[in-house]
């Protein structure tokens, strides 16, 4: 008989909340307490995580050993965070939270019973217990995001590119699906600094990585490779659809209408365009691209080449 497998993860954000005494039961932890009781725990609780998730998590459930909830809901469009907990409820209780002056999104309490104001009160109390764990969370979002951001363009940077390819090849094999990938380069790019200038330059690498960003889908990822290249990943598209995908690109960029020193500046892209083939590694797959990007721009650029 082969013995059961054993699994060496260990949560340490629960094991934290151990060591400080609290327990893991939900039972136990549901229990009513005084607000003092719970403004104190949610203190301890609330700093043993850095990821905006949990930490709401852990507030909401906490939170409901003194006031009952059916739902609640978060928001940060700087963030990009949309979170929503339970059950949606007819009565709600909305906060705009902030911390000196700096704003931390929306939260809405939702309940099927209408609050009391003992009860609102309650719950604004125990707001003050979230606002600096959620500020700290949200600086370390903020700062793992601009890790992986190039600071120009605002596309991915190499290092999430790296990420990105290892996981999707990894996805599209498990799933039987395709997989294709864009390498673009901006024609010509150095006369573009040359009679204009590198801030000029910039702002036709922001105008341009704007650009593309509007005409692919939200699955699609896009990286600056480096200097003018850009590198597109189309998850679960094949040949045909990426060939049309390219296209759309080289259009968008063709007419894409830039000044400088009160001149326009012409511009055009050329792109290669690899589909991964059944075992091929990622360094193959770019490879592929990067020759095909090649040929396009040997064989007269603003054209798109797809790769044998």
């Amino acid at each position: 008989m082969v013995p059961p497998s054993k699994t060496n993860t260990i949560d340490f954000d629960a094991a934290k909340l151990q060591r400080l005494g609290f327990s893991s039961n939900r039972t136990h932890s549901l229990r009513p307490v005084s607000l003092a009781q719970l403004r104190q725990q949610l203190n301890l609780q609330l700093q043993t995580s850095l990821e905006v998730e949990r930490i709401l998590s852990l507030f909401f459930r906490e939170v409901q050993r003194l006031v009952p909830l059916d739902a609640l809901a978060y928001q940060q469009p700087a963030s990009d965070l949309r979170l929503e907990l339970g059950e949606r409820a007819n009565h709600s209780a909305g906060y705009r939270l902030s911390h000196e002056g700096e704003y931390l999104g929306e939260l809405v309490f939702r309940r099927n019973q209408r609050f009391t104001e003992e009860e609102l009160g309650q719950l604004e109390s125990l707001l003050a217990s979230l606002l600096f764990p959620l500020r700290n969370a949200l600086l370390y979002r903020a700062a793992v995001r601009c890790a992986l951001r190039d600071p120009l363009t605002d596309t991915g940077n190499r290092i999430a590119m790296d990420q990105a390819l290892h996981r999707e090849v990894d996805l599209a094999r498990r799933n039987l699906q395709p997989l294709s990938l864009l390498m673009l380069d901006v024609d010509h790019f150095k006369r573009i600094n040359d009679s204009y200038g590198h801030s000029a330059g910039d702002e036709v690498l922001r105008a341009l990585a704007t650009t593309l960003k509007a005409q692919l889908r939200n699955i699609d990822m896009i990286f600056r490779y480096g200097g003018e290249e850009f590198l597109i990943l189309l998850s679960n598209t094949g040949r045909e659809a990426a060939a049309m995908i390219g296209e759309r690109l080289r259009h968008a960029v063709q007419e894409l209408q830039c000044l400088a020193q009160g001149q326009a500046i012409e511009l055009s892209a050329s792109l290669g365009c690899a589909n991964l083939l059944p075992g091929e590694s990622v360094d193959s797959l770019l490879r592929r691209a990067d020759s095909a990007l090649y040929i396009a721009k040997r064989d007269g650029r603003n054209r798109l080449t797809m790769a044998g």
